[in-house]
This record gives structure tokens, sequence and C-alpha cells, in this order.
């Protein structure tokens, strides 16, 4: 493979063209009825076995399921990227376009939160039902969920450059977003974690932003240096693999 390096580096990003491509993406990914219903299906299996066999943990549970269904957005991501450039070849018509690689990258991401934020909205009303949120959570909560996203949608978009067959991908990317999205203590409480291992499981992501929320309701018993260490790590991961995921959307505008 041969890159060719268009306007790569680090200067300000210019969204040109950002919203005729958010526009285009988000258009396409409603039409994707099956896989809009379905991709809330683990979580609602995980909810219905945490119901019936620990009732006690339905709040944990529910808001995790929250922040998995965020974080599973950067599988949808990379599935679209890999998509449109293995199979159809259509990512070299874009980008020779006035669309920028950056614009691509975001626009990308952007329509597949906002076609995929309608059934992750039934959660989160299920959550605001049944959960006495706090005045805390609802801070602590959406700027988690949106870190997440960031995250995710990032590292989705740059291991798409990585692949280049469509078979590999499905296996790989369910299997990534799925074991780092339920494993860690997303779906239940960092306090079964054993404490000399909390540190290492506070600077994933998914498992960082469930912990804070459920700090937020008493459910976990993060210590001060705990906690800053999953908010720091939360927003320095995020922002830091943005700015990668432009830096590298420039570096591979063309591939040969």
């Amino acid at each position: 493979m041969r890159t060719e390096t268009v306007g790569a580096g680090f200067g300000l990003p210019n969204f040109r063209g950002l919203r005729a491509f958010f526009e285009t993406e988000l258009w396409v990914q409603l039409h994707e009825g099956i896989a809009l219903v379905s991709s809330i299906l683990v979580q609602a299996v995980l909810l219905i076995f945490v119901r019936i066999l620990a009732p006690g943990l339905w709040s944990v549970a529910i808001l995790g399921a929250l922040v998995f269904s965020f974080f599973t957005l950067g599988q949808r991501v990379l599935n679209e990227a890999a998509y449109i450039r293995v199979d159809h070849k259509l990512n070299e018509l874009y980008l020779a376009s006035p669309l920028t690689p950056e614009s691509y990258f975001l626009g990308m991401s952007l329509g597949v939160l906002v076609a995929y934020f309608p059934p992750i909205l039934v959660l989160a009303v299920l959550a605001v039902l049944t959960v006495p949120l706090t005045v805390l959570t609802w801070f602590v909560l959406p700027a988690a969920l949106l870190a997440v996203w960031l995250f995710s949608s990032s590292l989705g978009y740059v291991l798409s450059t990585r692949f280049h067959d469509m078979r590999a991908i499905w296996s790989y990317a369910s299997l990534l977003y799925n074991f780092f999205g339920v494993l860690p203590p997303v779906f239940y409480p960092i306090a079964l974690v054993p404490a000399n291992a909390r540190l290492w499981v506070l600077l994933l992501p998914p498992s960082g932003a469930a912990s804070l929320v459920q700090w937020t309701l008493n459910h976990s018993v993060l210590s001060g240096t705990e906690a800053a260490v999953a908010a720091l790590a939360l927003a320095g991961e995020s922002v830091g693999l943005f700015l990668f995921a432009v830096y590298w959307a420039r570096r591979t505008v063309r591939e040969d």
C-alpha cells in the first residue's frame, strides 16, 4: 500500500463539506433498519439477565448499557469506513471533491451517532424512569458518553484504514468492541475488580466512564486518585485519539 500525504500534520482542522457529508452518511445509515433495531440487542439481553438474576445491579447495568452503546458506535464507523474504501472504493471519489479528510471522518462519525441515537434513547428513557439519578450524574453522564463516542469513533476510523478484506473486519471489530465493552466493569461495579488492578482498568475509556457514572450514584468506591485517573484518562485519550484520527485521515487521504 502506498499513501500520499496531503496536508498531513496537526494543523488547524478544516471542516469544509462536513454538513453535506454528515447528511449523506445519515441518510445511508437510516436505511439500515435491521442494524438500527439490533444495535441494542446485546444490551437488552444483558439487562434481562441482570433484572432476573441480580436486580440490585440494575442501576449499574442500565447506565453501563448506555456507555456500551456509545462505545460500539465506533464499530459502526469502522465497518462503514472500511466498506466504503474496500468494497465500493468511494473514498477517493469523496476526497477528490472539496470535502476535507477530517470532514469525511467526522461527518461519517456524526452520521452514525445521529442515526443510532433513537435506539440508545430508549435505554436512556428507561434509565431515567428506573434509576434515581443525582444532580452530579446529570453532568457526568453526558460528558462521559460524549468522550466515549469520540474515542471509539476515532479508534474505529483509524483501524478501518488497516483492513483490506471485509471478511476479516466483521469478526475482529466485533471481538474488539464487545471484549472491551463487556469484560471490564461496565455492566458491573468496579468494586468487584481487585484493588491492585483498578488503576489499569480505569485507563480503558468504557470502564473509566462507567466507573465515574457509578461513582456519582455511590455504586463504586473510588478514591480521589482513582477518580482523577479515570477522568483525566477519559478526557486525554478521547481528545488525543480524535486529533490523531484527524491527522491520520489527512495522511491516508490517497491509497493505491
